[in-house]
């Protein structure tokens, strides 16, 4: 992952999203662990990363597991309007 240019502290974002849904907390050799707002910790596999570039993780949606797809869903549910 660190070929990627990913660090911690990145932004998460679905592919496709222009809400920021996390952070990253872990970069691992194949692997990221990011926090999902209002969902904790998830564990993303290197192929579940489109790109990153920016400061910003591009999760792709179509092949990352439920769970998080179900946490990013709500990840700004509690914030005020």
């Amino acid at each position: 992952m660190q070929a990627l240019g990913v660090s911690v502290g990145d932004h998460v974002f679905l592919d496709q999203a222009e809400e920021e849904i996390g952070a990253v907390r872990q970069v691992a050799k194949d692997h990221l662990v990011v926090y999902i707002e209002n969902s904790g910790d998830f564990v993303v596999r290197g192929n579940h990363v489109k790109s990153a570039h920016d400061g910003k993780v591009i999760i792709d949606p179509a092949t990352a597991e439920q769970a998080l797809l179900d946490a990013a869903r709500t990840a700004h549910a509690r914030e005020d309007s």
